[in-house]
C-alpha cells in the first residue's frame, strides 16, 4: 500500500507522515528531501522557490518510485506538495487500487482563527528556517488551490483543519 499525502504548506504533511511511520513502521519519502538532495547535488538548476517547475521535475521520479513499490508489494508513505492535479492519469487501475490519497488543507475560518498556532507549530518535525513569507494571504491562496484541485479526488481521505480524529483513522 502507498499512502500519498499532499496539501498546502504548514498543514501537517510531514507530521502525519512521521506519525504513520511510527504507527505502521513503513518507510516514508519526503518530496522536500528529494528536492533538496537534487538541488544540493547539482542535479538541477532549480531552486527551492521554483515550485511549479519542481512539480514537473520531481513528479516523474516520484511516480516511478510509487510504481516500483507497488510492483514489489512494498508499503511506502510519500509526502509533499509536488503532486500534479492530474496525478491519477499517471496510474492504471492496478496501481491506483494500491494508493491511498490523502489531502490536507485548512479552511479560511481555520486560518483566520488559528494563524498564530499554525506558525508556532511549523517546526514541529523539521526546521523550516525563515517563514517570514508565510502570511495569512499566502495560506489562504494555497489552501484554496489544494481544496479546489484535489478536493473531489475519488476515494481521497480529506483532512480539513488538522482534524486529529481523521488523522488517527488512517
Amino acid at each position: 500500500m502507498i499512502i500519498l499525502i499532499t496539501g498546502a504548506t504548514h498543514t501537517g504533511k510531514t507530521l502525519l507522515a512521521q506519525k504513520l511511520l511510527e504507527k505502521y513502521r513503513w518507510p516514508y519519502l519526503s518530496m522536500d528531501h528529494l528536492k533538496m538532495g537534487l538541488i544540493r547535488s547539482g542535479c538541477t538548476t532549480l531552486t527551492p522557490y521554483d515550485d511549479d517547475q519542481m512539480t514537473e521535475y520531481l513528479w516523474p521520479i516520484i511516480r516511478e518510485i510509487v510504481k516500483t513499490a507497488v510492483e514489489n508489494g512494498q508499503n511506502l508513505i510519500v509526502e509533499g506538495c509536488y503532486v500534479p492535479a492530474d496525478w491519477e492519469n499517471d496510474f492504471s487501475a492496478f496501481y491506483r487500487s494500491q494508493i491511498r490519497f490523502v489531502l490536507l488543507y485548512f479552511t479560511e475560518d481555520y486560518i483566520r482563527s488559528h494563524y498564530d498556532a499554525i506558525m508556532q507549530n511549523a517546526d514541529v518535525i523539521e526546521d523550516r528556517g525563515n517563514d517570514a513569507d508565510v502570511d495569512p494571504a499566502l495560506l489562504l491562496k494555497e489552501n484554496r488551490y489544494y481544496e479546489n484541485t484535489f478536493g473531489q479526488t475519488s476515494g481521497a481521505v480529506i483532512i480539513r483543519d488538522f482534524d486529529q480524529k481523521a488523522m488517527a483513522e488512517l
